[in-house]
């Protein structure tokens, strides 16, 4: 599939010398979905504000649909829709005037219908008269959603699109993107929740400190990231593992009062049922089972970490 964004040794450096990015290198292929991960300051909004023009990168090259960001920053700009965090201006237009104003903005004539129909995907038809002041948080985001639909791109840029918004508007949200996919709409979001991710990318990049630190398939990823533990609060605490026991991943903790299983999610066969009866069979009491994931900066950690070492 041929890359309708191709970024190379892109870097980003500030007069304090905080380095926002560092060399990253990415090709975002054509009608993809794709979800940039990472913690807060890892560097994803400084990474899609550099490709929308917002921020001048200090060395590298970006091209969209082969057109460079700086040489040919306007037929690079016009097939670039964003949906920026914040809403900041427009309070006191109308949901109807934000939206045909921004369209305006990219030298295309007014379409009554093609803006009707964004306000009815977005059910924000109702509220076309509503000044933007008005209107609650959740439905201020769908306004910035159509904002960036009115020019019709081919790009779409969702920064931290479900932030702090609630479940139907998110609902709404994957249901748009998807659609926006299969119509051909190129679509790259960033996002610190593992599930968003889960449930709409094709493909999923780790940003950390400035650096990518991979990008790979979901199905790749969702396998690496799906290691759980099983923790075994036992009745009686052991000294040393039973030789009974030596076929599962297992280590004691806590002075010998548990066991800590890990084990992999995406597998056909957990383990655990055989490890309870493994448990039941050398005579080993349990109190008590609980389980526990890493968290998605844990998972950062580890990345970060692997990659260091290799």
């Amino acid at each position: 599939m041929s890359a309708i964004i191709s970024i190379s040794q892109l870097s980003k450096s500030y007069a304090s010398g905080f380095q926002a990015l560092k060399n990253v290198s990415l090709d975002i292929r054509r009608g993809e979905i794709l979800a940039l991960l990472g913690p807060n300051g890892a560097g994803k909004t400084t990474l899609i504000s550099t490709v929308c023009g917002i921020v001048s990168p200090t060395s590298g090259q970006v091209t969209v649909d082969g057109h460079d960001i700086l040489k040919d920053y306007r037929a690079a700009r016009a097939l670039i829709g964003l949906v920026p965090q914040e809403l900041t201006t427009d309070a006191f237009e109308t949901v109807w005037a934000t939206v045909s104003f921004s369209r305006g903005l990219f030298g295309k004539p007014a379409n009554a219908a093609y803006i009707e129909k964004v306000l009815r995907d977005l059910s924000l038809w109702d509220k076309k008269d509503n000044k933007i002041m008005t209107l609650s948080g959740g439905m201020k985001r769908r306004v910035l959603i159509a904002k960036a639909l009115s020019h019709e791109p081919r790009i779409l840029f969702l920064d931290e699109p479900t932030a702090g918004v609630d479940v139907e508007l998110r609902r709404d949200m994957w249901r748009l993107v998807r659609s926006l996919r299969e119509s051909g709409v190129t679509i790259i979001l960033t996002t610190h929740y593992i599930e968003e991710a889960e449930e709409m990318a094709d493909r999923i990049g780790v940003i950390n400190k400035g650096e990518l630190v991979l990008v790979e398939d979901k199905a790749v990823l969702m396998h690496k990231l799906g290691r759980k533990q099983l923790t075994v609060q036992l009745a009686e605490p052991l000294a040393t593992l039973p030789q009974a026991l030596s076929g599962f991943e297992l280590s004691l903790a806590a002075s010998g009062q548990q066991l800590v299983y890990t084990y992999d999610t995406q597998a056909d066969n957990t383990g655990i049922a055989p490890l309870l009866r493994a448990l039941e069979n050398a005579g080993i009491g349990v109190k008590d089972l609980s389980t526990t994931q890493s968290s998605l900066e844990d998972i950062f950690v580890n990345l970060v970490h692997s990659k260091e070492a290799a």
